[in-house]
């Protein structure tokens, strides 16, 4: 299981870059604005996984989502997740071009 978990979670966050590229071939301004972009984009996809995704899950208990847990899921998705991506897709776009 620890293994499986561990592939869908590589899996989602592939999901989101190829999200992000395919955005940014049709909104520019994903690219010339990377950092405060990939920062939002960081906290869209924070909301979408706790508010979205994880309430259809199988989960069988409610989830809650106290202050330390919120802020620190938040500031993980927006500089660990979203920055990176839009960063990469930033440079990515340069060197294609």
């Amino acid at each position: 299981m620890v293994v499986l978990g561990g592939i869908f979670h590589f899996l989602i966050a592939l999901i989101a870059a190829v999200v992000y590229y395919l955005a940014s071939r049709l909104l520019r301004f994903l690219i010339t604005h990377a950092v405060i972009c990939g920062i939002l984009y960081g906290v869209c996809v924070y909301l979408l996984m706790n508010f979205v995704v994880l309430p259809l899950s199988a989960i069988p208990f409610k989830m809650s989502y106290p202050w330390p847990s919120l802020i620190g899921g938040l500031l993980i998705h927006m500089f660990g997740i979203g920055l990176p991506i839009s960063l990469a897709v930033r440079w990515g776009s340069k060197s294609s071009t």
